[in-house]
């Protein structure tokens, strides 16, 4: 068995698990999540705890690593929609912006020739405090990370002067560039 699997996922008050079949469904304040599982997992709702288990007598390697994953999966959905999840990027470069046009369009100046416009997914929220910053949040850990990974894949940080998306806690290795010498 896997030992990430074993322990339960403890359900947080104003928040609700129901389990039926091979759906979980998760809803919270910040909203609500579904989840289909693989049928080589068992998932119970036992008062303010969900316990996962393996349903083959013979647990295989994969259906090992399913029980861990499903647990950690639920428990991410759980955190999610009781706090919700935030991803904040950081733009360096001169003349680099980013607009929000509506609530469900992107608009950066990232040095190419047109602006790009990027939709945003209905799940996930998305602010502009500044100009150079960008702060994702949702429910959905993968949602959230997607959209950011995406955003930053549109412009990632080049290491001579730093230009482009990085992450707030991001440290990017920067080299020296090219070095003259008298000859």
């Amino acid at each position: 068995m896997s030992r990430v699997g074993r322990q339960p996922v403890n359900i947080p008050t104003g928040v609700t698990v129901t389990a039926k079949d091979r759906l979980v469904t998760i809803k919270g304040p910040k909203g609500e999540l579904k989840y289909n599982h693989r049928p080589e997992v068992a998932v119970t709702v036992e008062g303010s705890q969900v316990k996962v288990a393996n349903q083959r007598a013979l647990a295989d390697k994969a259906a090992r690593s399913y029980h861990g994953m499903t647990r950690a999966l639920i428990q991410n959905m759980v955190d999610g929609v009781a706090k919700g999840y935030e991803r904040k990027l950081e733009l360096t470069g001169v003349g680099y912006t980013i607009k929000l046009e509506g609530k469900n369009k992107l608009i950066m100046t990232l040095g190419y020739a047109l602006p790009v416009r990027v939709d945003i997914p209905s799940t996930v929220v998305v602010e502009v405090p500044s100009q150079t910053q960008l702060v994702v949040r949702g429910a959905d850990l993968q949602q959230v990370g997607q959209f950011t990974a995406y955003v930053r894949k549109l412009k990632p940080p080049e290491p001579y002067k730093g230009k482009g998306f990085k992450y707030d806690n991001e440290v990017i290795r920067r080299k020296s560039g090219k070095a003259f010498g008298s000859a």
